[in-house]
């Protein structure tokens, strides 16, 4: 087993003034040559937006774009002529293909917004472009993960193009379990969003991130009542 932990405060900051954001990887104005990928898995920006503000239209080709609104509200308008609120407790998907323009705003003009936004990238390129969002209500459980993404159509949660699957767990205090790896060879990349857990004997605390490899089980513990998400995904 390979794991690499990443503190929450080693990541990339920005502070535009509308927005705060966090980056997991490198971007924008972030380089660090150590932290350009970890397998598949090129983008997890944590950004807070001000009220009323947001990223104006823009390109995307060839990634798989997935959404997960922490609080707040999210307003989303693109090119394929979708137009509709992601909250907390969805998850939005867009499958760049070919090549779209999305615009993303914050969809309130009072309350701040705190999302993550993950990019893959996919085992299939110029596909025709797609869009889609749940509610995560259907699937959501109390002490035990749950299934939010995966490479199949009428799998639970959203689809991609992309042999990944992510799961999410909101814990008590004391819950342990052992996450098993989807597919041979994939990796883990697990993110605390709130809590404190014990992964593969690390401690990590709230947004802190632990990156496996070569491995096929980890054990998992909550050191307190915490909320997660496990990216798994090809190396």
């Amino acid at each position: 087993m390979q794991a690499q932990v990443i503190k929450a405060e080693s990541r990339g900051k920005a502070d535009y003034g509308w927005l705060k954001a966090n980056y997991s990887f490198s971007f924008a104005n972030y380089y660090n040559p150590e932290r350009t990928h970890f397998g598949v898995l090129r983008v997890l920006n944590d950004d807070v937006i001000a009220p009323a503000t947001g990223f104006d239209t823009h390109p995307h080709d060839n990634m798989e774009i997935i959404t997960i609104p922490l609080s707040g509200r999210l307003k989303h308008k693109d090119s394929m002529g979708h137009t509709s609120f992601i909250e907390n407790g969805e998850i939005q998907v867009m499958s760049a293909g070919k090549g779209i323009f999305h615009s993303e705003y914050n969809g309130s003009d009072e309350d701040e917004l705190n999302l993550f936004q993950v990019w893959l990238f996919p085992n299939k390129k110029n596909v025709e472009p797609r869009y889609q969002q749940i509610s995560l209500s259907s699937v959501e459980k109390r002490n035990e993960f749950y299934q939010v993404l995966s490479p199949q159509e009428n799998d639970e949660g959203v689809w991609i193009h992309q042999d990944a699957w992510f799961s999410m767990a909101k814990v008590d205090a004391g819950w342990a379990s052992e996450y098993q790896v989807k597919k041979k060879g994939n990796g883990v990349y697990l993110m605390v969003i709130e809590g404190q857990l014990k992964v593969a004997d690390h401690t990590l605390d709230k947004r802190d991130a632990i990156a496996v490899s070569d491995f096929s089980e980890i054990d998992i513990k909550a050191l307190s009542d915490s909320y997660v998400l496990v990216m798994d995904i090809p190396m």
